[in-house]
């Protein structure tokens, strides 16, 4: 990632089922900024709310199988999307990460939470690249790709950046500047949360929980 635009972490030691999270801080990657406003009066989310924000509406791209997927599917879960890419070096290994340590702070809880991968670089994350590298963080884990223009007008409704960066000497050896966080959607399928890169995993669990409970 563009060293101007975030601050590296500590990667995380992630083997099968166990999930070691080391040293997290708080940093931004690309244009890391939500649109919308939140709810009035005290919030019980630890993230930016984003309740009755009118965009971020729907997913509507295809799957590694092809199969388009809606947010109205996942009626019951809470769905945390994010947007990435496979060769990214530590904000979306670390996100991915910290979204299956979640799932396991949850306990029975952890099946009803959908971790949604989107990525932005479709040129090089066919889908026989993606569906190993999700594989990685958990078995349920959805990655969704389509044409180039299919994912330019989902990032925009969401209002996410993402820039090509192109390499010095290869062409094909390109980086990704794009926003580092996790939008969290209720149990309806309404965007409520906006989690910045690096909030603990803690936080990231009590706003899971706090949508979980309806509120």
């Amino acid at each position: 990632m563009n060293s101007g635009r975030a601050r590296r972490h500590a990667l995380l030691a992630f083997a099968g089922a166990a999930t070691t999270l080391l040293g997290l801080t708080t940093g931004l990657s690309g244009c890391d900024q939500p649109g919308g406003q939140g709810a009035a009066g005290v919030s019980p989310f630890k993230g930016t709310d984003l309740t009755g924000a009118d965009y971020a509406k729907e997913l509507g791209l295809p799957d590694i199988d092809g199969k388009v997927r809606t947010l109205a599917e996942f009626k019951g879960k809470v769905v945390a999307v994010f947007f990435g890419y496979v060769q990214c070096p530590d904000v979306c290994p670390t996100t991915m990460a910290e979204l299956a340590a979640v799932k396991q702070q949850l306990g029975a809880d952890g099946a009803k939470l959908q971790p949604v991968f989107v990525t932005v670089d479709p040129e090089r994350d066919t889908a026989e690249i993606l569906k190993p590298y999700l594989a990685n963080f958990g078995s349920d884990f959805i990655a969704l790709r389509g044409e180039s223009e299919q994912i330019k007008n989902l990032a925009k409704s969401f209002k996410v950046f993402y820039a090509k960066v192109p390499g010095k000497s290869d062409a094909n050896n390109y980086t990704m500047d794009h926003s580092a966080a996790v939008y969290l959607f209720d149990t309806e399928g309404r965007v409520r949360v906006y989690e910045r890169y690096g909030t603990p995993v803690e936080a990231l669990t009590n706003d899971v929980k706090v949508l979980l409970a309806g509120r």
